[in-house]
């Protein structure tokens, strides 16, 4: 079974779409007309298209990612089937991309495959520690357990993001209207006060003489830095798409300061938010640390924590293994410890993960508090340099005419 787009009418020839579930676009056709419908386009979903080629789609938004797994997770503690569970969030999506992964993945369970198989065809709408964390959730019985705190887990980290971006939206809008306002004063200002100066035939300033070299610059070649910048970013993303430079992009901002301690703090506490989710949802510890180093958004500290699971599957303590990687601060490793000691690593993974998070917060609150008074003294002193240069020469010219 795949899910089905389609664009039919009604007896009152009023259009309608949607997304249905069938064998083939014949199937889908044949239920349209049961359902006294003529249809005028069906073809496969965007979701089913490309669903084993990890290609794609669009991702989930963190909000509908969210509901859906709450309603799953509702819906297999009610002891209903997961096929099922799935048809009726397709019903309930707010959006057609929603639906048609929902029905999508329905397919793919009633051909056999699990939900976490059927997860991991969409790469694009569930990120791979969704993946891992449902596997272990299956594998050890404690599927709705696990859903549940990937929903809570998923709503925090969304809630944190617009925490940041609404933080940085004053500071970008005040930098990209400064921006704004140089290159219009360059192209359009500057030009008209150079001709009041040469037809005067004054000697101009060292830093009004940079200015109109600027101001001829960006007139004459600004496309063209314009079109180097558009090829520098696409590039620059096509590099840092290809694993190995990710991982050296990762490993510079996990060893190199400025970059350390804010890329490892994050790192830590998403590896004990997510291994205290699924420690306290009686996942097997092997599983749950195969599920939160995939968590781990730093390619290089995800090694470490994949290390880390290989030595603890191999008898060694966690908090040992977690010393002797080096990739985890002192705190952690001493909550962990003593959680270990006292044999209640959950709630010990859980204290350190807020206590991580809290820490995290005011971090990145100061880094955001310093930015806006960063991003007015530099476009400041710009619009400051730029008034200088052009008012030094009519000073000189209005000193020249007085005597």
């Amino acid at each position: 079974m795949a899910a089905f787009s389609y664009r039919a009418v009604d007896a009152t020839g009023r259009q309608q779409k949607g997304v249905i579930e069938a064998t083939s676009a014949a199937g889908a056709r044949r239920q349209l007309r049961q359902q006294k419908l003529l249809p005028l386009a069906v073809e496969a979903s965007a979701a089913a298209k490309k669903p084993r080629l990890g290609i794609g789609g669009r991702r989930l938004s963190a909000r509908a990612l969210a509901t859906a797994t709450r309603q799953l997770a509702t819906l297999i503690g009610s002891d209903v089937r997961i096929e099922e569970a799935l048809r009726l969030v397709g019903e309930q999506a707010e959006s057609q991309r929603a639906r048609s992964l929902m029905l999508d993945m329905r397919g793919d369970i009633r051909d056999g495959s699990s939900l976490a198989t059927a997860l991991a065809r969409h790469p694009q709408a569930f990120p791979e520690y969704y993946c891992t964390s449902v596997a272990a959730g299956e594998q050890s019985g404690q599927l709705e357990q696990v859903l549940l705190h990937l929903a809570e887990f998923v709503e925090n980290r969304h809630r944190a993001q617009q925490k940041i971006q609404l933080a940085l939206l004053y500071p970008a809008l005040l930098a990209v209207i400064a921006t704004a306002m140089v290159v219009m004063m360059m192209v359009y200002v500057v030009p008209n006060i150079v001709r009041v100066f040469e037809t005067h035939g004054t000697d101009l300033p060292l830093l009004t003489r940079i200015l109109i070299g600027l101001s001829n610059g960006v007139r004459s070649y600004g496309w063209v830095v314009l079109v180097m910048v558009a090829i520098g970013a696409v590039a620059t993303r096509r590099w840092v798409a290809a694993p190995a430079n990710r991982l050296k992009l990762d490993r510079f901002l996990a060893t190199r300061r400025p970059f350390a301690r804010l890329t490892r703090q994050f790192a830590a506490a998403r590896f004990a938010s997510t291994l205290a989710t699924l420690v306290e949802s009686a996942v097997p510890l092997v599983d749950a640390l195969a599920a939160a180093a995939a968590a781990t958004p730093n390619r290089h500290l995800r090694a470490e924590a994949v290390a880390v699971a290989a030595r603890v599957r191999e008898g060694s303590g966690l908090a040992r293994a977690m010393r002797d990687s080096g990739a985890f601060p002192p705190m952690l490793l001493a909550i962990v410890a003593s959680g270990e000691a006292s044999g209640r690593l959950g709630p010990a993974l859980s204290r350190a993960g807020s206590e991580l998070d809290r820490e995290l917060d005011a971090l990145v609150a100061t880094l955001v508090a310093l930015v806006e008074p960063a991003v007015l003294l530099l476009m400041g002193g710009i619009v400051m340099l730029l008034v200088a240069a052009i008012l030094m020469p009519i000073v000189n010219l209005n000193n020249l005419v007085a005597s």
